[in-house]
């Protein structure tokens, strides 16, 4: 990430930003955030547009539903696919999993955080927190970045992943 980020060509950064860029700050890995998850398919959901940070309206379908326990406590966390990728040979599996967490505002980004996954082939699937990341509107206002659904709030502080921007 932190070479993407130094990247003139790829980076989300304001051209000011890049110029102080040195690395992003990220979490000590924690094996603890690293869970095998539950999926539920949920097959009848109807396309619905999601909010973003800007007027874009990207159409997603909730594709299903995770379970899975951290710490001794269990969640759910709903998991999503644009509709849009699914005719992208390169993105027709990816899932998209925003979800808020006690650390939002804190030591991560208020808006939440994103996980990007790959339909599984049976009823479980891998969730690594570690890899949890902020969405580009976190590093620059230009972007349009969807907004966290307030069912994906996740009653624990995700200690992994990508911290704030400062």
């Amino acid at each position: 990430m932190n070479e993407k980020f130094s990247d003139p060509e790829r980076t989300p950064l304001s051209k000011d930003d890049l110029a102080k860029f040195k690395n992003l700050h990220f979490f000590e890995i924690d094996s603890a955030f690293q869970v095998k998850a539950y999926f539920l398919r949920t097959p009848a959901e109807a396309p619905f547009k999601m909010q973003t940070t800007t007027n874009r309206k990207p159409v997603y379908v909730k594709y299903g539903e995770l379970y899975f326990s951290i710490k001794g406590k269990d969640f759910k966390l709903n998991v999503f696919q644009n509709q849009e990728l699914i005719s992208d040979p390169e993105y027709y599996n990816y899932l998209f999993l925003p979800f808020t967490d006690l650390t939002n505002g804190e030591t991560t980004y208020s808006g939440g955080r994103y996980l990007d996954l790959r339909i599984p082939e049976g009823d479980s699937i891998f969730l690594n927190f570690n890899k949890a990341y902020n969405p580009y509107c976190a590093y620059n206002a230009d972007f349009s970045c969807p907004i966290v659904p307030a069912e994906n709030n996740l009653q624990i502080a995700v200690k992994a992943g990508v911290k704030n921007f400062n």
